[in-house]
């Protein structure tokens, strides 16, 4: 009798996601999370602290960070006192400053556009998905500038008060 063990896709797929180095749509929400973590911190956080606050693989965390880092929003440093810090004031940085830095790829509504085919048909289809995508974007990105991780952190603040300095 053979035995064929099927494989958990699920658990693939996580680990897939863990060891990739390529970003992913989970980004933007683990960048929002550690930029209103590091807005309430006086001092330096390391990856690993906030991996902890967030309940988050810090390796993940590191490459996020590093894309953030690169785009001008946090600054790291080296040594003892090292870590990663807002570079700017946390009410000047808007969602949409974040969601633009990250550039992960095309907006998820944009796999709508691999469903055309090259027969005129499809082409029509596809230059008509390229406007409702265009609006998408254009409409998420008006949303986004509207929210600045101050503001977004004195929401949580504000259905849970939070004591990050213990």
């Amino acid at each position: 009798m053979n035995i064929i063990i099927q494989p958990d896709n699920n658990a693939i797929q996580t680990e897939k996601e863990r060891c990739s180095s390529a970003p992913n749509h989970k980004w933007f929400g683990l960048s929002l999370q550690a930029l209103v973590v590091l807005s309430r911190k006086p001092n330096a956080c390391t990856s690993a602290e906030l991996a902890g606050h967030m309940k988050s693989e810090a390796t993940m965390l590191r490459r996020v960070l590093a894309k953030l880092a690169r785009e001008q929003l946090l600054e790291t440093r080296e040594g003892r006192d090292g870590g990663y810090r807002l570079k700017r004031a946390p009410e000047t940085i808007t969602l949409a400053d974040v969601y633009l830095a990250l550039r992960v790829g095309e907006p998820l509504c944009s796999g709508m556009l691999d469903t055309t085919g090259i027969h005129d048909f499809g082409q029509e289809m596809r230059v008509a998905f390229m406007e409702i995508t265009d609006e998408v974007e254009r409409r998420t990105l008006e949303v986004l500038r509207q929210v600045t991780i101050a503001q977004l952190s004195e929401r949580i603040c504000t259905l849970k008060r939070m004591d990050l300095n213990s």
